[in-house]
C-alpha cells in the first residue's frame, strides 16, 4: 500500500486492496481485505459498511498496511485476523491448528443426516480425533443438542484451542477435549462406554507432496496436521483397525479424505472386516471427501 498523501477511509483502502490482492492470487480479494480491515477497527465487517467514509487513525492504518503486506505474502487471512467461520459458529485460531475449511462441513452434514434419521441416537455419544480446533465437536455438539463428545487431539496446544473454543460457544458442558494419540486418552476417562459415532479430519496428504503444497499451507499450517504418510491414509488405516472395541455395534464412522483418495481409501476401508456400507461422500463442490462405514 503507498504512503501516498491524501485521505485513506474505509472506501479507499477497500477500493485499493482489493485488486491489490487479486494481483497476488489472493482467496475471495475483497473479503479478505475486508476481514483484515475489519479485525484492525475491532468491529463487525458489516460495520464497514456503515462507516464507508471513516478516516482511519495513522495507528489503524500502519496495523491494517502490515497486515496486507503479510496476505500478500501468502500468510492466511484467518491466522492474520485469529479467526475462522465453520458451520456458522466462529473459532480463535493459531498456528498450531489447521484452518477449517468448508470441505469438511460436508462431514459434519451427513453425520447430521444419520442422526435425524435413526432411531436410538437421542442421547448420541460421538467421538472426534484429531480435533484441531474443536470446529467438528462443537459444530455436532451445536446442532444436536442432547450429544455428548469426546474430541482428542495429539497436540497439547491444539488441545488448548479447542478446549477455549467449547468454552466461549457454551459447550464445554458436553464436549470433553483430551490429550493424546487417537484413542490412547479414552483410558483416562472415567466414562469409557462405546460410542455411537466415530469422525475424524486425520492428516492425508501424502509426505512427498508436502514441498508442493501451496505456500500458504506449506508454510503456516502445522505439518503435523497435514502429513499422512506415504500414500496419505496411515492414521486412516489406524483409526479402522482400532476403533471396533470403541464403538457400538452399527456405529458409524466418518473420516476425511482429499478429493484424488476415493479409489484407494474405498480399498483400505474394505481391508477391515469388521466394517460394512463402506462409501465415498462428495463435497458440496463435487469432490469426493469423506469416506463413510459402518460397524457390522
Amino acid at each position: 500500500m503507498p504512503e501516498s498523501e491524501g485521505t485513506w477511509t474505509v472506501r479507499r483502502l477497500l477500493e485499493w486492496t482489493t485488486p491489490f490482492f487479486e494481483r497476488k492470487g489472493i482467496d475471495s480479494p475483497r473479503l479478505s481485505a475486508e476481514l483484515l480491515l475489519a479485525h484492525v477497527l475491532a468491529v463487525p465487517r458489516i460495520k464497514l459498511y456503515t462507516d464507508y467514509e471513516r478516516i482511519l487513525e495513522p495507528q489503524h492504518l500502519a496495523a491494517y498496511r502490515e497486515l496486507v503486506r503479510r496476505a500478500s505474502e501468502q500468510e492466511p487471512v484467518a491466522y492474520l485476523t485469529g479467526r475462522a467461520h465453520f458451520f456458522n459458529l466462529e473459532f480463535h485460531i493459531t498456528r498450531d491448528v489447521l484452518i477449517p475449511r468448508p470441505d469438511t462441513e460436508t462431514l459434519v452434514d451427513n453425520v447430521i443426516q444419520v442422526i435425524r434419521r435413526q432411531s436410538g441416537l437421542e442421547a448420541l455419544r460421538a467421538l472426534d480425533l484429531c480435533t484441531g480446533s474443536g470446529c467438528i465437536a462443537a459444530a455436532i455438539a451445536h446442532n444436536v443438542k442432547e450429544a455428548v463428545v469426546v474430541a482428542t487431539d495429539i497436540s497439547e496446544a491444539a488441545v488448548g484451542v479447542a478446549r477455549e473454543n467449547l468454552q466461549r460457544l457454551g459447550l464445554a458442558g458436553r464436549v470433553t477435549v483430551e490429550q493424546g494419540d487417537l484413542f490412547a486418552p479414552l483410558d483416562k476417562l472415567v466414562d469409557r462406554y462405546p460410542f455411537h459415532l466415530l469422525v475424524a479430519n486425520p492428516p492425508y496428504i501424502p509426505t512427498g507432496q508436502i514441498p508442493g503444497l501451496d505456500r500458504s499451507v506449506r508454510e503456516y499450517e502445522p505439518l503435523a496436521a497435514l502429513d499422512g504418510g506415504l500414500d496419505g491414509l496411515v492414521i486412516h488405516r489406524r483409526i479402522l483397525a482400532e476403533a471396533p472395541p470403541r464403538l457400538l455395534p452399527g456405529s458409524h464412522i466418518f473420516l476425511e479424505i482429499a478429493f484424488d483418495q476415493a479409489e484407494v481409501a474405498r480399498e483400505v476401508a474394505g481391508e477391515y472386516v469388521a466394517f460394512t456400507d463402506v462409501r465415498i461422500l462428495k463435497d458440496h463442490a463435487g469432490n469426493d471427501r469423506v469416506l463413510t462405514a459402518r460397524l457390522a
